[in-house]
Protein backbone atom coordinates (compact mmCIF):
# COMPACT_ATOMS: atom_id res chain seq x y z
CA UNK A 1 0.00 0.00 0.00
CA UNK A 2 1.47 3.37 -1.07
CA UNK A 3 0.83 6.46 1.03
CA UNK A 4 1.59 9.88 -0.46
CA UNK A 5 2.28 12.00 2.59
CA UNK A 6 2.24 15.27 0.63
CA UNK A 7 -1.23 14.46 -0.75
CA UNK A 8 -2.55 13.55 2.70
CA UNK A 9 -1.12 16.75 4.20
CA UNK A 10 -2.68 18.85 1.44
CA UNK A 11 -6.08 17.16 1.77
CA UNK A 12 -6.04 17.44 5.56
CA UNK A 13 -5.03 21.11 5.32
CA UNK A 14 -7.92 21.80 2.95
CA UNK A 15 -10.44 20.03 5.19
CA UNK A 16 -9.24 21.88 8.30
CA UNK A 17 -9.48 25.22 6.49
CA UNK A 18 -13.08 24.46 5.42
CA UNK A 19 -14.01 23.46 8.97
CA UNK A 20 -12.51 26.61 10.50
CA UNK A 21 -14.16 28.73 7.83
CA UNK A 22 -17.56 27.19 8.64
CA UNK A 23 -17.05 27.93 12.36
CA UNK A 24 -16.13 31.54 11.54
CA UNK A 25 -19.25 32.00 9.38
CA UNK A 26 -21.72 30.24 11.68
CA UNK A 27 -20.54 31.98 14.87
CA UNK A 28 -19.80 35.27 13.05
CA UNK A 29 -16.20 35.36 14.30
CA UNK A 30 -15.06 37.41 11.27
CA UNK A 31 -11.65 35.75 11.41
CA UNK A 32 -9.08 36.81 8.84
CA UNK A 33 -8.19 34.31 6.15
CA UNK A 34 -4.51 34.16 7.05
CA UNK A 35 -5.42 33.20 10.63
CA UNK A 36 -7.65 30.41 9.35
CA UNK A 37 -4.76 29.22 7.16
CA UNK A 38 -2.47 29.16 10.19
CA UNK A 39 -5.07 27.18 12.12
CA UNK A 40 -5.48 24.75 9.22
CA UNK A 41 -1.70 24.28 9.04
CA UNK A 42 -1.61 23.41 12.75
CA UNK A 43 -4.45 20.96 12.18
CA UNK A 44 -2.64 19.26 9.31
CA UNK A 45 0.20 18.38 11.70
CA UNK A 46 -2.10 15.72 13.16
CA UNK A 47 -1.26 13.60 10.10
CA UNK A 48 2.12 12.94 11.69
CA UNK A 49 0.37 10.81 14.33
CA UNK A 50 -0.07 8.17 11.62
CA UNK A 51 3.65 7.45 11.92
CA UNK A 52 3.81 7.50 15.74
CA UNK A 53 3.47 4.44 17.96
CA UNK A 54 0.79 5.68 20.36
CA UNK A 55 -2.35 4.16 21.85
CA UNK A 56 -5.91 5.37 21.35
CA UNK A 57 -5.99 7.47 24.52
CA UNK A 58 -2.77 9.30 23.64
CA UNK A 59 -4.07 9.89 20.10
CA UNK A 60 -7.31 11.32 21.50
CA UNK A 61 -5.42 13.71 23.82
CA UNK A 62 -3.15 14.88 20.99
CA UNK A 63 -6.14 15.60 18.76
CA UNK A 64 -7.87 17.57 21.53
CA UNK A 65 -4.71 19.67 22.04
CA UNK A 66 -4.38 20.29 18.31
CA UNK A 67 -8.04 21.35 18.00
CA UNK A 68 -7.57 23.80 20.90
CA UNK A 69 -4.48 25.27 19.22
CA UNK A 70 -6.36 25.51 15.92
CA UNK A 71 -9.20 27.51 17.47
CA UNK A 72 -6.96 29.78 19.52
CA UNK A 73 -4.72 30.59 16.55
CA UNK A 74 -7.73 31.22 14.31
CA UNK A 75 -10.11 33.04 16.67
CA UNK A 76 -7.90 34.12 19.62
CA UNK A 77 -8.60 33.33 23.25
CA UNK A 78 -11.12 35.73 24.79
CA UNK A 79 -12.54 33.55 27.53
CA UNK A 80 -13.16 29.88 28.25
CA UNK A 81 -16.79 29.87 27.08
CA UNK A 82 -15.84 31.55 23.79
CA UNK A 83 -13.07 29.02 23.10
CA UNK A 84 -15.12 25.95 24.09
CA UNK A 85 -17.92 27.07 21.75
CA UNK A 86 -15.42 27.40 18.88
CA UNK A 87 -14.06 23.91 19.57
CA UNK A 88 -17.57 22.46 19.84
CA UNK A 89 -18.62 23.86 16.46
CA UNK A 90 -15.33 22.72 14.95
CA UNK A 91 -16.12 19.13 15.96
CA UNK A 92 -19.77 19.41 14.86
CA UNK A 93 -18.65 20.64 11.42
CA UNK A 94 -16.06 17.85 11.30
CA UNK A 95 -18.71 15.22 12.10
CA UNK A 96 -21.05 16.61 9.42
CA UNK A 97 -18.33 16.67 6.75
CA UNK A 98 -16.81 13.32 7.74
CA UNK A 99 -20.20 11.62 8.00
CA UNK A 100 -21.34 12.95 4.61
CA UNK A 101 -18.12 11.84 2.90
CA UNK A 102 -18.30 8.44 4.60
CA UNK A 103 -21.89 7.98 3.40
CA UNK A 104 -20.96 8.94 -0.16
CA UNK A 105 -17.95 6.63 -0.07
CA UNK A 106 -20.13 3.73 1.10
CA UNK A 107 -22.60 4.45 -1.70
CA UNK A 108 -19.83 4.41 -4.32
CA UNK A 109 -17.74 1.60 -2.82
CA UNK A 110 -20.39 -0.99 -2.00
CA UNK A 111 -23.31 -2.52 -3.82
CA UNK A 112 -25.96 -4.65 -2.23
CA UNK A 113 -28.35 -7.40 -3.10
CA UNK A 114 -30.94 -7.40 -0.36
CA UNK A 115 -29.01 -7.28 2.91
CA UNK A 116 -25.76 -8.56 1.38
CA UNK A 117 -23.13 -5.90 0.59
CA UNK A 118 -20.04 -6.43 -1.55
CA UNK A 119 -17.17 -4.34 -2.89
CA UNK A 120 -17.79 -2.44 -6.11
CA UNK A 121 -14.10 -1.67 -6.78
CA UNK A 122 -14.87 2.04 -6.69
CA UNK A 123 -14.18 4.78 -4.18
CA UNK A 124 -14.15 8.56 -3.94
CA UNK A 125 -10.85 9.77 -5.36
CA UNK A 126 -8.91 12.89 -4.41
CA UNK A 127 -10.48 15.14 -7.07
CA UNK A 128 -14.02 14.19 -6.10
CA UNK A 129 -13.26 14.86 -2.42
CA UNK A 130 -11.88 18.30 -3.28
CA UNK A 131 -15.02 19.17 -5.25
CA UNK A 132 -17.65 17.69 -2.91
CA UNK A 133 -16.24 18.84 0.46
CA UNK A 134 -16.72 22.62 -0.10
CA UNK A 135 -20.26 21.96 -1.34
CA UNK A 136 -21.12 19.99 1.82
CA UNK A 137 -19.66 22.69 4.09
CA UNK A 138 -21.44 25.44 2.13
CA UNK A 139 -24.84 23.74 2.47
CA UNK A 140 -24.26 22.99 6.16
CA UNK A 141 -23.14 26.56 6.94
CA UNK A 142 -25.99 28.15 5.00
CA UNK A 143 -28.69 26.00 6.61
CA UNK A 144 -27.23 26.41 10.12
CA UNK A 145 -27.15 30.22 9.80
CA UNK A 146 -30.72 30.19 8.49
CA UNK A 147 -31.88 28.07 11.44
CA UNK A 148 -30.10 30.30 13.96
CA UNK A 149 -31.66 33.41 12.43
CA UNK A 150 -35.16 31.96 12.26
CA UNK A 151 -35.27 30.33 15.68
CA UNK A 152 -33.94 33.45 17.40
CA UNK A 153 -37.28 35.01 16.39
CA UNK A 154 -39.29 32.27 18.12
CA UNK A 155 -40.82 33.21 21.47
CA UNK A 156 -43.00 31.55 24.08
CA UNK A 157 -46.29 33.46 24.31
CA UNK A 158 -48.98 33.33 26.98
CA UNK A 159 -52.27 35.16 26.33
CA UNK A 160 -54.98 35.56 28.97
CA UNK A 161 -58.53 36.35 27.87
CA UNK A 162 -61.08 36.22 30.69
CA UNK A 163 -60.58 32.88 32.44
CA UNK A 164 -58.85 31.30 29.46
CA UNK A 165 -55.07 31.15 29.02
CA UNK A 166 -53.64 30.40 25.58
CA UNK A 167 -50.07 29.14 25.44
CA UNK A 168 -48.49 29.19 22.02
CA UNK A 169 -45.32 29.87 20.06
CA UNK A 170 -44.98 33.31 18.50
CA UNK A 171 -42.77 34.63 15.74
CA UNK A 172 -41.47 38.18 15.40
CA UNK A 173 -42.93 39.41 12.13
CA UNK A 174 -41.04 42.56 11.15
CA UNK A 175 -43.82 43.27 8.65
CA UNK A 176 -46.51 43.22 11.31
CA UNK A 177 -46.84 46.85 12.42
CA UNK A 178 -50.63 46.82 12.62
CA UNK A 179 -52.32 49.15 15.11
CA UNK A 180 -55.90 50.10 15.70
CA UNK A 181 -56.41 53.69 14.49
CA UNK A 182 -58.23 54.74 17.66
CA UNK A 183 -55.94 54.00 20.60
CA UNK A 184 -52.80 52.96 18.65
CA UNK A 185 -52.77 49.51 20.25
CA UNK A 186 -50.49 46.97 18.48
CA UNK A 187 -52.17 43.88 17.06
CA UNK A 188 -50.96 40.28 17.37
CA UNK A 189 -52.26 38.01 14.62
CA UNK A 190 -53.57 34.49 15.12
CA UNK A 191 -55.62 32.02 13.11
CA UNK A 192 -59.30 32.33 13.99
CA UNK A 193 -59.62 28.61 14.67
CA UNK A 194 -57.41 28.92 17.76
CA UNK A 195 -60.19 30.54 19.82
CA UNK A 196 -63.82 29.49 19.56
CA UNK A 197 -65.86 31.71 21.86
CA UNK A 198 -68.85 33.77 20.77
CA UNK A 199 -69.18 35.52 24.15
CA UNK A 200 -66.04 37.60 23.75
CA UNK A 201 -66.34 41.34 23.18
CA UNK A 202 -65.08 41.69 19.63
CA UNK A 203 -63.81 44.78 17.89
CA UNK A 204 -63.61 45.34 14.17
CA UNK A 205 -60.44 47.26 13.39
CA UNK A 206 -59.76 48.76 9.93
CA UNK A 207 -56.21 48.07 8.76
CA UNK A 208 -54.37 49.05 5.59
CA UNK A 209 -52.65 46.32 3.58
CA UNK A 210 -51.32 45.98 0.04
CA UNK A 211 -54.76 44.63 -0.89
CA UNK A 212 -56.50 47.74 0.44
CA UNK A 213 -58.40 48.48 3.65
CA UNK A 214 -59.82 45.49 5.51
CA UNK A 215 -61.59 44.90 8.80
CA UNK A 216 -59.87 42.55 11.24
CA UNK A 217 -61.84 40.94 14.04
CA UNK A 218 -59.99 41.62 17.30
CA UNK A 219 -60.36 41.13 21.05
CA UNK A 220 -58.54 42.86 23.87
CA UNK A 221 -55.85 40.84 25.62
CA UNK A 222 -56.17 41.04 29.39
CA UNK A 223 -52.66 39.83 30.08
CA UNK A 224 -49.76 39.10 27.73
CA UNK A 225 -46.51 37.36 28.59
CA UNK A 226 -43.64 36.84 26.15
CA UNK A 227 -40.87 34.53 27.38
CA UNK A 228 -42.40 34.86 30.89
CA UNK A 229 -42.06 38.67 30.77
CA UNK A 230 -45.34 40.50 31.24
CA UNK A 231 -46.14 43.18 28.67
CA UNK A 232 -47.80 46.20 30.31
CA UNK A 233 -48.89 47.81 27.05
CA UNK A 234 -52.47 47.34 25.84
CA UNK A 235 -52.48 44.82 23.00
CA UNK A 236 -55.17 43.44 20.70
CA UNK A 237 -55.41 39.91 19.36
CA UNK A 238 -56.47 39.92 15.72
CA UNK A 239 -57.87 36.90 13.88
CA UNK A 240 -56.98 35.92 10.34
CA UNK A 241 -58.50 33.24 8.12
CA UNK A 242 -55.23 32.01 6.62
CA UNK A 243 -53.10 29.44 8.41
CA UNK A 244 -49.68 30.71 9.46
CA UNK A 245 -47.17 28.94 7.22
CA UNK A 246 -44.15 29.10 9.53
CA UNK A 247 -42.98 25.88 11.14
CA UNK A 248 -44.46 25.52 14.64
CA UNK A 249 -45.80 29.10 14.79
CA UNK A 250 -49.30 29.88 16.05
CA UNK A 251 -49.22 33.68 16.27
CA UNK A 252 -47.37 36.59 14.66
CA UNK A 253 -46.02 39.07 17.17
CA UNK A 254 -46.18 42.77 16.51
CA UNK A 255 -42.77 44.30 15.86
CA UNK A 256 -43.49 47.29 18.12
CA UNK A 257 -44.08 45.07 21.16
CA UNK A 258 -40.75 43.31 20.67
CA UNK A 259 -38.90 46.60 20.23
CA UNK A 260 -40.12 47.63 23.67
Amino acid sequence: MKIYIDLILLLNFGFDFLLLLSVSLILRRNAKIYKLLIGAFIGSISVLTLFMKINSLELFIIKIIISILMCISSFKFKNMKYTIKNILYLYISSIVLGGALYLLNIEFTYKNQGIIFYKNKMSLNFIILVIISPIIIYIYTKETKKLKTNYSNYHKVEIKIRDKIIKCTGFIDTGNKLKDPYKKRPIILMNNKKIQNEDLNKLYVPVHTILGTNLIECIKIEQLKIDNNEIKKDVLLGFIDKKIKIDGIECLLNNEIMEE
